[in-house]
């Protein structure tokens, strides 16, 4: 690492410990606090306020009294949200240096996710609300509006938390919502940071924050002024958050788990498929919802696609996020850590082949080597499971329709990928997938105009787009008769 690097981050994350909640444009601790640890070293890096179950009364009263004037004045949030993303742009490097020291992930791409949510920041502030006219004629004039909710819940997971919830409050806040954010645990305090610059630009109340645990979330879904959810995460806790807005009627929408198939078909090129299915497959060391989780190359394919991508991973720079040098870091979490390690023992156990990796980093942090596996079939774990972290199962197959059962026979249905030479052909296999987004030579890139859902089990409703803000409305339709 080099001494620039290590005296800026060093001065940037001089007062994490010193982070606060906000709570209707307040500063606000908390009587007690957690622990919150750097991957890298697996050790204590900062304490978190633990919100309180008064606190979170504290926080949605506040977030209901700033709806009922925030709701009125379209252009008022359209040129705040323009004001948020200049002020982002002033603190790229401290919110990097935090989100780098407690998620793991490298510097660069610290920097690269502060800009992506300046991208979402700038695109919904640019959007257009106008109400559709449905009808004007000499019988009757219909107009639908789309109003807001109210308070809206944004429950944020570990992997990429400054993206997720720019995304969210973008989205919801151009509405007319206001916003309290809940962070993983695992990664609250650039979040907490995050939302504490942003107050200069957005009245009291109008966008929060709070922090905790699982004890946390429940209070805030369950929460009669809540009315709206917003949860990315775990399939598992995406159920456990529908069935709590259930009795109220809560909105939700929940982009959940995935399993995403990328499917080589017999016409492209190893060394260009190898390339762009690790690098898609290894983005955030794994840890991404719609990464590759599996892959599916033809028999007259495998052996080069399987050493190509042996090499890429044999290559591949694994380290410290702060340092220059790292391409990855390390899994953010011990759990997440030992999840990977056992699917990774038992496909080996079972008789899968490590072209490259398979094992833990010796030493300190929770460091896994990128590995690749071969030699197995669907009815192994790690083909079956979401490992959310950088071990990549490829397997052969003979016939192209068998192929597509296969990569459409999973519960999930997050998305998939083809990778072929002829764009056409890709288009028409990728529209026989079973997946809410199918890309061609591509995979996991979002765009804030187009529209990313999940099927079956990995999610309900719509982000992104304008299709993504309108699940933070409810339709009103205005009949005049004439």
């Amino acid at each position: 690492m080099s001494d620039t690097t290590m005296r800026t981050a060093g001065h940037e994350l001089a007062a994490v410990s010193g982070l606060a909640m906000t709570i209707d444009g307040r500063s606000v601790k908390a009587e007690s606090t957690f622990d919150v640890v750097n991957p890298a070293t697996g050790r204590f890096l900062a304490a978190a306020p633990d919100c309180s179950r008064v606190q979170v009364d504290e926080v949605l009263e506040g977030a209901q009294r700033a709806f009922r004037t925030w709701k009125l004045d379209d252009e008022r949030r359209r040129q705040a949200l323009y004001a948020a993303a200049d002020l982002l742009e002033q603190h790229v490097e401290e919110l990097a240096a935090i989100l780098t020291a407690e998620q793991g992930k490298p510097l660069r791409d610290s920097r690269a996710e502060v800009a992506v949510t300046n991208v979402w920041l700038r695109w919904y502030a640019d959007l257009d609300l106008t109400p559709e006219v449905a009808e004007d004629s000499e019988v009757r004039r219909v107009v639908v509006h789309r109003r807001p909710l109210g308070p809206v819940v944004a429950i944020c997971p570990w992997n990429f938390p400054i993206t997720m919830a720019g995304k969210k409050m973008a989205q919801a806040l151009r509405a007319g919502n206001t916003v309290v954010v809940k962070p993983s645990p695992y990664t609250p305090l650039a979040t907490l940071r995050f939302v504490e610059i942003l107050q200069e630009v957005f009245p009291a109340g109008v966008l929060s924050v709070v922090t905790g645990g699982a004890e946390l979330g429940g209070w805030l879904t369950g929460h009669p002024l809540t009315r709206k959810i917003s949860f990315t995460g775990s399939t598992a806790t995406g159920k456990l958050i529908a069935a709590a807005a259930a009795p109220d009627l809560k909105r939700v929408t929940l982009e959940l788990g995935g399993n995403d198939p990328a499917l080589v078909l017999d016409d492209a090129d190893p060394a260009t498929v190898a390339k762009g299915v690790f690098n898609k497959a290894l983005v955030n060391c794994g840890q991404t919802c719609a990464a590759v989780k599996r892959v599916y190359v033809p028999e007259t394919l495998y052996g080069e696609v399987v050493e190509a991508l042996a090499q890429l991973a044999d290559g591949a720079v694994v380290g410290d996020g702060l340092d220059p040098a790292s391409e990855y870091g390390p899994l953010n979490n011990r759990v997440q850590q030992r999840i990977v390690t056992d699917l990774v023992d038992d496909a080996l156990q079972n008789g899968a082949h490590a072209a490259a990796g398979g094992r833990p980093h010796d030493g300190e942090g929770f460091f896994y080597r990128p590995t690749i596996l071969s030699n197995l079939d669907d009815g192994t774990r790690i083909v079956a499971e979401e490992q959310f972290g950088p071990a990549l199962p490829v397997l052969s197959y003979r016939d192209l329709d068998d192929a597509i059962a296969r990569a459409n026979n999973s519960k999930y249905g997050l998305a998939a990928s083809v990778w072929t030479s002829d764009p056409e052909r890709g288009e028409e296999v990728a529209g026989r997938l079973e997946v809410g987004t199918a890309w061609v030579n591509t995979h996991a890139v979002t765009l804030p105009h187009q529209p990313f859902a999940g099927a079956k089990w990995s999610g309900i409703g719509v982000e992104n787009s304008r299709l993504g803000l309108y699940e933070f409305t409810q339709v009103q339709a205005i009949h005049t008769a004439r």
